[in-house]
């Protein structure tokens, strides 16, 4: 067990040099962008502009909600990203009382942030509902939801919190819905498209609206303001790659919403990928001709495994090397083992998402703030089967052990950890499974791996994406499953193996 512990210390080395040594960042401009499609698209052009100048662009995608983005634009994870003006009023700066553009420009500068002009499309937010079920209760406005408090609501979860969302949304117009739940946008169409949900909140440029043939109803009452699309970059780029950034700010009072809709369209229905809508739309506009890459199943498959593999190695690597001392350290000393079985206990009740978000002003968003999360929800297996495999040593073993007159770490190596080496072994093997699943969520701040598909597979309702994410996740989990059952036989001692064997 100590060789295999040798072993663990000299992979998680080798994968923390790793992460110590990335590309120089000064030269790469990192572009981000949220989970939805136009998001997702415009993240896919200003990269392509960027790389068009001779830049090395480095496109982090499908990015978790607006804070993620922003505090990551502030932290220098990224460099630019796509944003609205309502969001930035509503919700990063709801603080601030911002009446037009230049006020807006004035309060980004201050925090080193700089903002384009409009990209010439309004994207608001909107209520809609399927058009039979409109039809056939008579709803044409926002107003008209007050005569129906049985109507079930799905709105995303920012929506559910934000400044202009559904608490403001619900006392301008007196809205009497009780049921009303929080979910992923791209989730809650298919929640109204299947009649779990009655009504939800849209974008206006969505080109879901006329794939699911949705009702968008009146803001009689005027509540969602402007959402013009601008660019947020860091001031800095203005120096490090200011051609680049010439050249991706031309997007400015460039792009209508025609043209946006054309191409939320392109991909959501016609299934194109981001890059190649992207790209045609630069070659159409400004005759510039990106030349998009088409990945394989194949390179996405390799990809994604090895970005996996890393996130699990490095993190099982850590929490078995800090796991198993703590484990033992809870067995020799029991006031101890009761702090450190219950501290990690709770770690363990944290939620995973919250804690990859918990990570971030922490750590950043990409590998490192996912594989500390992944870190932490692996100790308690461990330091729990680690303490059980020694604190159930037969006590007549102990004392024949201390009567031989070995020292307590000989005592230790020779025969506590041997005998208890089947339970830590127990423990290690489920935390690598929960691991393996676990890391799926780390594609929503930007670490890739399996769940980059899944999350792609349901932005565009794409069932083949998510099972090529969603399957390998689980070969992957019985793969390891069925390597730890092959070191046990290497590893426990034979006599403890017996019993399984009768």
């Amino acid at each position: 067990m100590f060789n295999l512990l040798k072993i663990f210390s000299l992979f998680f080395l080798l994968l923390v040099s790793a992460c110590n040594n990335p590309e120089d960042s000064d030269n790469v401009i990192k572009v981000g962008s949220k989970k939805f499609t136009e998001s997702v698209i415009l993240g896919k052009i200003i990269s392509q502009l960027g790389r068009s100048e001779g830049a090395k662009v480095e496109y982090r995608k499908e990015l978790g909600g607006t804070r993620v983005l922003w505090n990551a634009l502030l932290n220098g994870d990224i460099d630019i990203y796509p944003e609205y003006t309502g969001t930035i009023t509503q919700e990063i700066l709801s603080n601030k009382t911002i009446t037009d553009l230049k006020e807006l420009t004035e309060e980004l500068a201050l925090k080193d942030i700089g903002i384009s002009k409009p990209l010439g499309f309004n994207n608001t937010y909107a209520i809609g509902m399927k058009k039979e079920n409109a039809d056939k209760l008579g709803i044409k406005t926002i107003s008209d939801l007050k005569k129906h408090p049985e109507l079930k609501f799905g709105f995303t979860n920012e929506f559910m919190n934000r400044g202009d969302g559904w608490p403001s949304l619900k006392s301008a117009y007196g809205l009497p819905q009780k049921n009303v739940t929080g979910l992923d946008h791209d989730l809650a169409y298919r929640g109204l498209e299947s009649g779990h949900i009655d009504a939800i909140d849209l974008y206006s440029t969505d080109a879901e609206i006329s794939y699911y043939d949705l009702k968008v109803l009146k803001d009689d009452k005027k509540h969602f303001e402007d959402y013009f699309s601008v660019l947020l970059y860091r001031k800095d780029l203005e120096d490090r790659n200011p051609q680049a950034l010439k050249n991706i700010l031309k997007l400015e009072d460039s792009i209508s919403e025609k043209e946006i809709l054309d191409m939320n369209a392109a991909s959501k229905i016609d299934g194109l990928s981001d890059s190649v809508v992207a790209s045609n739309y630069l070659k159409d506009k400004y005759s510039i001709d990106t030349k998009p890459v088409k990945e394989t199943f194949l390179s996405r498959l390799y990809r994604n495994t090895l970005q996996h593999l890393f996130l699990v190695i490095i993190s099982l690597s850590a929490a078995i090397i800090v796991s198993i001392p703590l484990g033992i350290l809870a067995y020799k000393n029991q006031k101890v083992g009761h702090l450190v079985l219950g501290i990690v206990g709770v770690i363990q009740t944290l939620p995973s998402l919250a804690l990859l978000v918990f990570m971030i002003p922490f750590f950043g968003i990409g590998a490192v703030p996912a594989i500390v999360a992944l870190f932490l929800y692996s100790l308690l297996p461990i330091v729990r089967n680690t303490y059980t495999g020694l604190k159930d040593i037969p006590r007549d073993i102990q004392e024949s052990a201390e009567a031989l007159g070995l020292s307590a770490f000989a005592r230790l190596r020779l025969i506590e950890i041997p005998i208890a080496s089947r339970s830590i072994l127990s423990g290690i093997k489920t935390s690598a499974v929960i691991n393996v699943g676990t890391a799926t969520l780390g594609a929503l701040i930007g670490a890739g791996g399996y769940g980059q598909p899944i999350l792609t597979g349901i932005r565009l309702d794409n069932m083949g994406l998510i099972l090529e994410g969603a399957i390998p996740a689980a070969v992957l989990a019985l793969l390891v499953q069925g390597l730890f059952d092959l070191l046990e036989r290497v590893i426990v001692p034979q006599g403890l193996r017996l019993e399984e064997k009768n």
